[in-house]
């Protein structure tokens, strides 16, 4: 505990000179790309010759058209370039994601009926019981026995079915 605290206007005064060192560097920095620019636009587009004819002055913007073009070539070029990377970007947040997401338990067996699995998922409304053979109705099987005289007189039965067929007919 040898070790003074500084005094609240010593940290002032220390905080001021940092800071008025920063903004003669960001001041620095502004002035260097100011530079720059000016550099890169005196290369890529010089000042065009106002002096001559029409036909002089048609040719310059000409030239002036196509620098323009080229220019704009370029900057959809790295739109595309950008937005590629962004897109690549988006994606590989993703796979991170789901590569470090939400684990899974382990699922552990349960043993539940089917009328319990109901019960579970309707609720209360479940009246349904699943012992299906407990719903079927009994129904007993009759032996049809075919009468014997049917089998005896074949022109009766011909008599009858023409005698339906005329009933239809008629109407």
């Amino acid at each position: 505990m040898s070790e003074k605290k500084m005094t609240s206007s010593r940290r002032h005064h220390l905080k001021s000179l940092m800071l008025q060192i920063a903004f003669g560097w960001m001041e620095n920095e502004k002035k260097e790309i100011a530079a720059a620019k000016e550099a890169y636009m005196s290369e890529k587009c010089p000042a065009p010759n106002m002096s001559g004819n029409h036909a002089a002055l048609m040719e310059t913007c000409k030239a002036l058209h196509a620098l323009i073009d080229k220019v704009d070539e370029e900057r959809y070029d790295l739109e595309a370039k950008v937005g590629k990377a962004d897109k690549e970007i988006d994606e590989l947040k993703i796979k991170v994601i789901d590569l470090a997401g939400v684990k899974k338990p382990a699922l552990r067996k349960v043993r539940m009926s089917a009328d319990a699995m109901l019960k579970a998922l309707l609720g209360s409304k479940h009246t349904v019981n699943m012992d299906l053979r407990a719903n079927l109705k009994q129904v007993k099987k009759e032996v049809k026995e075919e009468p014997a005289d049917a089998v005896g007189d074949w022109r009766k039965n011909i008599e009858d079915k023409a005698d339906r067929k005329k009933m239809f007919e008629s109407s």
